[in-house]
Formats: C-alpha cells, structure tokens, sequence
C-alpha cells in the first residue's frame, strides 16, 4: 500500500518527514532536528521535583563507593546484571549464571553465540569506562569502538562493526514501505551524530545532566546510526555519559559505572516505546515524548539509586 502523504506531518517540534519514492513502495523518512529541542523540553514542576530527587539520589549512589571495602567486586555482579537485561532485551536467552559460567569455561545452558553477546557487553562497557578515565572525551569515535567490541564475533558484527550504516534501516515490517519507523538515510548519519556529539558537550547551550541523558538517548535511538545493535549501545550512552568528564573539565557525575536503567526499561517497555515512536508523530507528541523521556530517566535514577 502507497504512503500516504496526508497520514504524516511534513514537520514536527522534533524533526521532518520526507516522502521517498512513489506508489506501493513509497515510504517517509524522519530527519530529526538537532538538540536542544526549541521551545525546550516541558518542565513543570512535578518533573522537576523528579530532577531534584533523582539528582540528590545520584550523589547518594556515587558517594556510597567510598564507603565499600572493595567497590569493584561490588561492580563485577552488578555490571554482569546490567548486561544480561541490556542483551535480554534485544532477544537473547542468557542469564546472570550462564553468563558466570561461560566467563569460567563451563558449559551454559544456552546457545554460545547469546552468552558472547552478553559478555560482549560487559567488555564494551569497561572498554568505554577505561577510555574516559584516560582522559578520552566522550565523542563518535569512541561510541565506534564500543559498537565495535560489542558485536565483535556476533551476529551483525561481520561488516558493519564499528561503523555507521551506509545504506537505509528501518524498524518494524519487512521494508521501508511497511515499516513502523524509518529513520534518517545513511547520507545524514554522520551530521546528525555530529550535532548530537556538540549536544553532548553543551554546545550550542548547557544541558542539566538528567535531561541532555534522555535527550540524547531518544536521538540516538532516532538516528539508528548502525545496523545492529543502537538499543544496547543507546542505553550504554547513558552510562558513559554519566561517568565523563563534563566540560569544563569537572568531576563526572559518577565516578564508577553504578547507574543502569535496563531492568526499568524492560518492566515498562510499552510506555518506553510509545515515547519513542511518538518523537516523530506529531507536534503535540513530540513535546509529550520529550517530556516523557526525561520524566522515565529521571524517575529511573530516583528508582535505580
């Protein structure tokens, strides 16, 4: 069936729609605009007492570090947690003991190929961390090889690995003309992720922490920059968002990677993705999604500290 024009804003508060092609194969494609959203995100004040509560939590949370004996056997179940819910999510079968077995050369009661993906992850993440404590500001290249290390020897990871995709994506059918979502073309990956690394780095203005994590989060997941594997390597920008250096050069938000919103983005999947499918819907959703966005990170962070 034809696209039709009239069932897709042209634009939104958050992006563009551009028709592509003609006939049954027609399809829209979303140029997202870039960040900070204009007029900005709504914060009333529910959402900001939301901000002030998970802001306090998030000190709590980093200072508690001081207090453990030994915080990286502490990180070493933790980080394998998140892995297992961030891989879970994205279809694999591992669990938190396959995992342990695997990393101790024992036979896990799942296929070997999901238990990699897991551990991939868990190597992405310390990659990334270990690059920021070195001083590497969070940039493109860096979320490249963290893309790279996490499809490393897995599915999706023979060519595309560490790269942004060269030709179209699309989420949901089994072709652009029915997808549920088909987000930028290859040709605007790199621009798009160009404004968003600016984002990141408070230009063109300075962004609370809370609220540039959801944001970009939500642009990234937009933009789809690879061809397998943005949900993992999304949620692990938050992470590593977090855990840089901010500019100017201050002390990060948290000095250990103690903050993971996988088990929270799982348990509300739905709500989850109807501010994400909403971003590029119309102008009153795409507000409502933005909001929406902050509200479950910030809500998440109260939660998950």
């Amino acid at each position: 069936m034809a696209t039709d024009p009239t069932a897709f804003p042209r634009e939104t508060r958050s992006g563009l729609f551009v028709l592509v092609g003609q006939g049954a194969d027609s399809y829209a494609v979303f140029h997202p605009k870039p960040l900070p959203p204009e007029p900005p995100a709504e914060i009333d004040s529910s959402l900001q007492g939301l901000q002030d509560q998970a802001n306090q939590s998030l000190g709590r949370l980093d200072g508690i570090t001081l207090l453990l004996p030994d915080p990286d056997t502490f990180l070493y179940t933790y980080i394998r947690k998140e892995a297992v819910l961030s891989s879970q999510i994205e279809g694999t079968q591992s669990s938190l003991s396959d995992l342990l077995l695997f990393e101790h050369h024992a036979a896990p009661g799942v296929p070997i190929a999901d238990v990699q993906e897991t551990a991939n992850y868990i190597a992405a993440m310390n990659q990334g961390i270990a690059a920021l404590r070195g001083g590497r500001p969070l940039c493109l290249s860096l979320i490249r090889e963290v893309h790279a290390r996490l499809l490393q020897g897995v599915r999706g990871g023979s060519s595309s690995a560490g790269d942004f995709r060269r030709i179209q994506n699309w989420l949901g059918g089994t072709r652009p003309s029915n997808a549920r979502f088909v987000p930028p073309p290859p040709q605007e990956v790199l621009p798009a992720m160009g404004l968003l690394e600016k984002f990141l780095h408070d230009d063109p203005v300075p962004t609370p922490i809370l609220v540039k994590a959801a944001l970009a989060h939500a642009q990234f997941e937009t933009i789809h920059p690879f061809l397998d594997g943005n949900g993992r390597v999304g949620r692990l920008l938050v992470t590593l968002l977090l855990c840089a250096k901010p500019d100017p050069p201050e002390q990060p938000v948290l000095a250990r990677p103690l903050l993971y919103l996988s088990a929270l983005a799982r348990k509300f999947a739905d709500v989850f993705g109807q501010a994400a499918r909403a971003v590029g819907s119309s102008r009153r959703c795409a507000r409502r999604s933005r909001s929406v966005r902050v509200n479950f990170h910030s809500k998440g962070v109260a939660i998950c500290s």
